[in-house]
């Protein structure tokens, strides 16, 4: 694989001049890029550690012991596969830079083409996540009120979820991805999501096996084995869902030919995936071991004591959705200005920005609101919208770009990681949906 990588960067030489190119690239003020490798570390953890991981212990509870462990081993190899082929394809252009996952869509799939694919579900997949950590943030903050005084009088959801969002009102208006703030708030949540990792698996550990667990599955019933089999899959993937940001991430860090943003960029991706590996397999399975199939879809839920310690992991909860949605909303923000300048000559003025951006993070917030449904949500958008983002787009443009010899392991291994992807799309909606609507039987709106 590795091989073919250079091969192309070889065919794509004739191009011209390296060196000459990269400084007419920095003369011409493209974008600051000065970002370390560390920079990849923060941004890849903050992207996908977190509410997914949440949720593991559930998805434990509906898959059982072996399917359970083999789903989440392949989805860490598979999910590192395609983001390292996301990294290898930034620079395939010597001097040119894909800095969107729609360029590089375009020079896989045609100029057209590729913005028409990949633009409408890349904005599905962020402004999911985004709508989840609002969720996520909401609830998370109801729960820390609950656990710190459980006598007091009960609030509404919506009113928490409201709380949570003005603090995405105030940073969305944040540069980029490479300013020294977002760099900083980047890192602060990828603390704060170790932080609570540590003490999911860990009070877990200190609670005990539950009296009379069981490890059988949650639904009796034939169909509801299978549905919740689907869900549990879409849980998963959005668990290991990152590669949205990725091109965008790497777009921070300085290249020159003969040192290429990859090199930094794999560096931090792969202390990123370690992380990802030493919080997901640790809160999955202890939940699991511990509470059986009874374990709640947000594992801090069922821990409940010590109060001051859940209390504790809620609040870091919250802050790492902070984080989370100011990293997916960037990418939101930028794609909707361009729109805006292109077509409708906006003007990047400070106040359009405010404007367009404080729309944006109230309308996550209104969904988020009317559809509280922390598990069902990440299944759903786990299955529908991170597939193709993170198991499809990837090899497909591989396929397009590199075009491997037919049955060769690369044309085999990007395959079948196609056919995955598409089983997945197809597959958890379905279980999701049932999720949420069983959930939306009991739920009042706005409640």
């Amino acid at each position: 694989m590795v091989a073919e990588a250079r091969a192309v960067d070889q065919t794509y030489n004739h191009q011209g001049s390296d060196e000459q190119t990269w400084e007419n690239q920095k003369a011409n003020g493209d974008r600051s890029r000065d970002g370390k490798w560390w920079y990849s570390t923060s941004h890849n953890v903050t992207a996908m550690v977190g509410a997914g991981m949440l949720g593991l212990p559930f998805a434990m509870a509906e898959l059982g012991w072996g399917p359970g462990l083999a789903v989440l081993v392949l989805s860490w190899i598979m999910t590192l596969y395609t983001l390292w082929q996301m990294v290898e394809m930034h620079e395939m252009v010597p001097g040119k830079r894909f800095d969107r996952y729609h360029e590089l869509a375009q020079q896989a799939f045609g100029e057209k083409l590729g913005i028409y694919i990949v633009v409408p579900q890349q904005l599905i997949v962020v402004v999911g996540v985004n709508i989840v950590y609002m969720v996520t943030g909401g609830k998370s903050l109801q729960m820390f009120h609950h656990t710190v005084c459980s006598s007091c009088k009960k609030i509404k959801t919506t009113y928490f979820i409201m709380i949570f969002a003005s603090v995405p009102f105030v940073l969305s208006h944040l540069p980029n991805f490479n300013s020294t703030a977002s760099a900083c708030v980047s890192l602060a949540a990828a603390v704060m999501s170790l932080s609570y990792y540590t003490i999911a698996w860990s009070a877990s550990l200190h609670k005990g096996v539950q009296p009379d667990v069981q490890y059988g599955h949650v639904a009796k019933s034939t169909a509801g084995k299978v549905f919740n089999f689907f869900s549990a899959l879409g849980d998963i993937a959005f668990a290991y869902a990152g590669h949205h940001v990725v091109l965008e991430i790497q777009a921070t860090i300085p290249s020159k030919p003969e040192k290429p943003s990859k090199g930094p960029m794999w560096r931090g991706v792969v202390v990123a995936y370690i992380i990802v590996a030493l919080c997901y397999f640790p809160v999955a399975l202890i939940g699991y071991w511990i509470f059986g199939n009874s374990v709640e879809d947000n594992i801090l839920v069922s821990l409940e004591k010590p109060a001051w310690l859940i209390a504790l992991a809620y609040m870091f909860v919250v802050g790492h959705a902070i984080g989370s949605y100011q990293i997916s909303s960037m990418l939101v923000f930028d794609m909707i200005e361009k729109v805006l300048m292109r077509k409708l000559h906006f003007e990047p003025t400070p106040p359009h920005k405010f404007m367009v951006r404080n729309i944006y993070v109230a309308f996550t917030m209104l969904v988020a609101i009317s559809f509280p449904f922390f598990g069902g949500l990440l299944s759903f958008f786990g299955g529908f919208a991170f597939a193709l983002t993170t198991y499809i787009f990837p090899c497909m443009m591989w396929l397009a770009i590199y075009k491997p010899r037919s049955f060769s392991f690369s044309w085999w291994t990007n395959w079948i990681c196609i056919v995955i992807g598409v089983l997945l799309m197809v597959l958890t909606p379905m279980g999701a949906l049932r999720q949420i609507i069983i959930q939306a039987k009991t739920y009042h709106f706005y409640s």
